[in-house]
């Protein structure tokens, strides 16, 4: 007779982080104790770090799976998608560290709560800060406020990032990031993990939308605080690249794929017109402010890059890397 299927396996990206490999690892091993056998598999994207041979020496109990190169976060999940035989998978990444409560609580929560597909939780810094952890679906309009700073001239529209309430009560919202999801795996079945064409940024957003178009809520639950370090692995892909602006461009790029993909071609050119525009109200305010050498040029930068990028995708229908 076969051992049963796990309730839960974790899937962790790796990717330049091997200082944090262990710390991460050990808050989750006393987090999954009380689940018993709980699968836990890292997906190694190209480090160069050591961070592999580290894993294998001093972490045998994780599934390895080594990536020759760098694929980006969505694919690098996606590549570990076939290791998973649970009823629920938890993507981490290897700067979050959960409390030791954590997952008997999510995952209580999502057996008592069967519509509730994709679960995040609350995320804070290292400092205690609250970092935005209940989100709405960037649209071409709020994106551009945002962007502008106009959004203070116009309080009633809704931002992805709503931070002006308390955070301690359970609610649904469009989408939640990335750093600790929680899926059900016949959502995942219905609906496929992440878009390959996301190098990085956006794959959460994108995979919300599928999910609640295939009627499973997503869901923020406030009772467990998970501490968010942040863009670890961001910075090192700048750092070894000696690229800074490489983020931005994945940024951009990733946008004109999730606005075209949701919003159809004519969504992208009210996009691609309202970043035009944000980048010439910053000008604006650059020049009032006297702020002219390094701001205006940067914008101007900004302009052409976008411009550029949307070639390159062929108006946002395909990736670049």
């Amino acid at each position: 007779m076969s051992d049963p299927a796990p309730l839960l396996t974790t899937l962790l990206v790796s990717f330049n982080t091997r200082e944090l490999l262990t710390p991460c690892l050990d808050a989750l091993a006393a987090a999954r104790a009380p689940l018993g056998p709980s699968p836990v598999i890292v997906v190694d994207n190209g480090s160069v770090d050591g961070s592999a041979d580290y894993l294998e020496k001093h972490h045998p109990e994780v599934r390895l799976i080594r990536s020759a190169r760098n694929l980006g976060f969505g694919r690098a999940n996606n590549l570990g998608l076939p290791e998973v035989h649970s009823k629920y998978l938890l993507l981490l990444n290897t700067d979050a560290f959960v409390p030791p409560d954590a997952l008997t609580k999510t995952v209580a929560f999502m057996d008592a709560t069967p519509d509730c597909g994709i679960l995040g939780v609350r995320l804070v810094g290292r400092d205690g800060a609250l970092q935005p952890s209940c989100r709405y679906f960037p649209t071409p309009y709020n994106t551009f406020l945002s962007r502008s700073g106009l959004a203070r001239w116009l309080p009633s529209t809704r931002m992805v990032d709503d931070m002006d309430w308390a955070h301690d009560e359970v609610r649904e919202c469009d989408w939640v990031p990335g750093c600790f999801y929680l899926i059900r795996s016949d959502l995942i079945a219905r609906v496929g993990l992440f878009d390959p064409r996301y190098f990085l940024y956006y794959e959460e957003v994108d995979h919300c939308f599928a999910a609640k178009a295939a009627n499973a809520k997503v869901m923020y639950y406030p009772h467990v605080s998970v501490v968010h370090i942040g863009g670890e692995s961001a910075k090192s892909l700048g750092a070894i690249n000696n690229a800074g602006r490489q983020v931005e461009v994945l940024q951009i790029e990733s946008a004109q794929i999730y606005f075209r993909k949701q919003f159809g071609f004519a969504g992208l050119l009210r996009h691609l017109l309202l970043e035009e525009l944000a980048d010439l109200v910053l000008i604006a305010k650059a020049i009032v402010s006297r702020n002219k050498r390094g701001s205006i040029g940067y914008h101007l930068r900004r302009m052409r890059s976008t411009l550029a990028i949307a070639g390159r995708t062929r108006f946002g229908l395909q990736a670049t890397r």
